[in-house]
């Protein structure tokens, strides 16, 4: 009978150590996250897309893809800010997109996923677009550079490749500029990519690659562009770019199998917004740089043989604000408990999912100028002021920030209104509870704004880095 418990024992830890994060991810897998730029959630072929992936198909096809997933933000900077951080953009001072030389950058005391990864061991690269500060050879520039943000290795551009996606001049390698390269930015990232995994060590990795692709302006192979000869040759090139995106996402799968780093790595795919145009949003209201669905709905795609779920589409609201957490769960990593995402590990295994804090934006650009995902409903809050503003943020936008309020709201329910045409915010019997939490989000962004002076970073805070607190 002792013998009889002992081997139960032994056999119970061995079924709990499999179901348990920390024990089964104790391998540390290796981690890709690809992210477009601009991409619609309309241009993912299996959504209907007019352009070929079949690359992005086969990802979804042995992953999951997730029907309601968001970016971050409606606009690159934030979003990118939101993926990187786990947070709102709004919560860390990155309010719009950034132009050159303006002082929003993301702040050196914010942890990023690779700060956090590298505790684990991790080597950590980013490849491609930056957009989170000005990236550049002065070494006084007050601006974070990838390495100040764990990133080991760094090829990338501060925005979009110039001046195209063809024969880039703006591409800077840990922090030099190279000058003009040839070809075209998605190969170049590619291979980039490529070069960095031959020269690494054994330990796991951490790659982030962030595309040009299909932003403008757009530069496509003209063998590419005839594949789609039928349409007029703007959305003809804006097609064949998606399918160039694809055919470099399928270099770096087919590398991975080549290597035998395939069945150890995580593999995420998203866009960092919607996309400009609307035949791209598969007739979801709005565009890019808007907090309908049009300009914050995107693809979401995970393969990892860590997955344990039978569903291959998963519909419940995630976004980019969740890779931070799920991943740290996935490696063993505490999170910074002030978090705006939720790690979505459960999905993946087929449990049960609750949500810490719903999904929300803050935009101060457009109207509505707030949004918030609870479960199948969508409230948005608009202030009075019904003019977009500037899109440079400055410090009258600041003041902005401080005074706004709520005068109207929309609300629609997406299962059944998927194009956000039916406003139910007159006649919905959960319209004041959701009022009533939009308006407390609100009320927590307007008390965590950075002070605009405070916005250009001070050299000396980054000796408090380690402390890993706002100034």
């Amino acid at each position: 009978m002792k013998r009889i418990n002992i081997l139960f024992c032994i056999a119970s830890l061995f079924w709990l150590g499999c179901d348990d994060p920390s024990s089964e991810e104790s391998k540390r897998p290796n981690i890709l996250f690809l992210l477009a730029d601009d991409m619609g959630y309309g241009d993912f072929e299996r959504i209907g897309g007019s352009t070929e992936t079949p690359n992005l198909n086969r990802l979804a096809d042995e992953g999951v893809f997730f029907n309601n997933f968001y970016a971050a933000g409606p606009n690159c900077s934030p979003s990118r800010t939101g993926l990187i951080t786990g947070k709102s953009p709004a919560k860390v001072g990155m309010y719009s997109y950034r132009p050159p030389e303006h002082p929003l950058h993301l702040p050196d005391q914010e942890v990023t996923l690779a700060e956090l990864l590298k505790t684990k061991g991790y080597q950590t690269a980013h490849i491609g677009k930056w957009h989170l500060g000005e990236l550049t050879e002065n070494p006084e520039f007050n601006h974070p550079q990838p390495k100040d943000h764990g990133f080991d290795y760094s090829l990338g551009t501060e925005n979009n490749a110039k001046p195209s996606h063809l024969n880039p001049i703006n591409f800077l390698r840990n922090g030099k500029a190279l000058g003009l390269i040839k070809g075209y930015s998605c190969q170049i990232v590619a291979q980039e990519c490529m070069d960095w995994l031959n020269q690494k060590s054994n330990d796991p990795f951490f790659l982030y690659v962030a595309f040009h692709e299909p932003h403008a302006k757009i530069a496509s192979p003209p063998k590419l562009i005839e594949k789609y000869a039928n349409l007029p040759l703007k959305n003809a090139k804006y097609l064949a770019n998606i399918d160039h995106l694809d055919i470099a996402i399928g270099r770096l799968l087919d590398y991975l199998e080549q290597h035998s780093l395939m069945e150890n790595t995580i593999i995420m795919f998203s866009s960092d917004n919607g996309s400009y145009r609307l035949a791209s949003n598969a007739n979801l209201k709005a565009v890019k740089s808007y907090l309908y669905d049009g300009g914050i709905r995107v693809p979401g795609i995970v393969k990892w043989t860590g997955i344990k779920t039978n569903k291959k589409i998963i519909d419940t609201p995630t976004g980019l604000v969740d890779v931070l957490p799920t991943l740290c769960e996935i490696t063993g990593i505490d999170p910074p408990k002030d978090l705006d995402g939720t790690s979505f590990l459960p999905l993946l295994k087929g449990k049960p999912f609750i949500r810490k804090r719903p999904l929300y934006w803050f935009f101060y650009r457009t109207v509505p100028e707030i949004a918030m995902r609870v479960g199948n409903l969508m409230i948005l809050g608009l202030d009075k002021d019904t003019i977009p503003r500037p899109h440079q943020f400055s410090q009258d936008d600041y003041g902005y920030l401080k005074t706004i309020s709520l005068k109207n709201y929309e609300l629609y329910d997406l299962d059944q209104d998927f194009s956000q045409e039916n406003d139910l915010f007159d006649t919905h019997p959960k319209k004041d509870s959701l009022k009533a939490l939009i308006e407390t989000q609100l009320a927590e962004i307007k008390n965590n704004l950075y002070p605009w002076e405070d916005l250009p970073l001070r050299l000396e805070h980054r000796k408090n880095k380690k402390n890993w607190v706002r100034y």
